[in-house]
């Protein structure tokens, strides 16, 4: 409980309802609140481990995005994160979720292009040799415990209580708050969930 108000006191400098930037990483949104679990070398406002309920009111938000975060959990805290999210959305309040997508490197390495990849051309990536590498560097590096396909996000969002969400392409949105959000190009995996009112 001390966690929360300490967290809330954070936040009284944003107007509500809340924009919320989880796993912000070096990424800073003006206007939002910048979420990461530490606040060294990073733009959080805040540091908190998204493990943990998150540190609103419910139907506080009227946006939140992450990028990049969702596949560093494990299924279990993935899909408490999402819940969480709904929770903390007001009804007709937006979650922008965006990651690297199962989809893409599945067929990729099935017809044989496995190589044409953004995160291949990195140069501490040079040294992959083969598709099974790639795949396994993939699933394994950076933290990733679970990488998600476009029907398993689906399923995981409607477990979440989600009934309403569309897939975008990268950096568009129908919602000026969320357009041009992405910053890795291997962001390719990207859904807006409404929460219903």
């Amino acid at each position: 409980m001390l966690r929360f108000i300490r967290a809330r006191r954070v936040l009284c400098g944003f107007p509500k309802p809340y924009r919320l930037n989880l796993g912000c990483g070096k990424v800073r949104f003006s206007n939002w609140a910048n979420v990461d679990l530490s606040r060294h070398d990073t733009a959080a406002d805040l540091a908190w481990d998204l493990r943990d309920p998150l540190p609103v009111e419910d139907n506080s938000c009227e946006y939140i995005y992450t990028e990049h975060v969702l596949e560093h959990f494990t299924i279990e805290h993935g899909l408490a994160l999402m819940k969480e999210c709904r929770r903390a959305l007001r009804p007709g309040g937006v979650v922008r979720i965006a990651m690297p997508s199962l989809d893409v490197l599945v067929e990729k390495s099935a017809n044989g292009n496995w190589r044409d990849q953004d995160w291949l051309r990195w140069p501490q990536f040079a040294h992959i040799q083969t598709r099974a590498e790639m795949m396994n560097i993939a699933f394994r590096s950076w933290g990733h415990l679970w990488l998600y396909d476009r029907e398993e996000f689906h399923r995981r969002l409607k477990e979440a209580g989600f009934s309403t969400f569309i897939d975008v392409e990268w950096g568009q949105s129908a919602h000026a708050e969320l357009s041009q959000r992405e910053t890795r190009q291997d962001s390719l995996l990207i859904c807006e969930a409404v929460k219903d009112t």
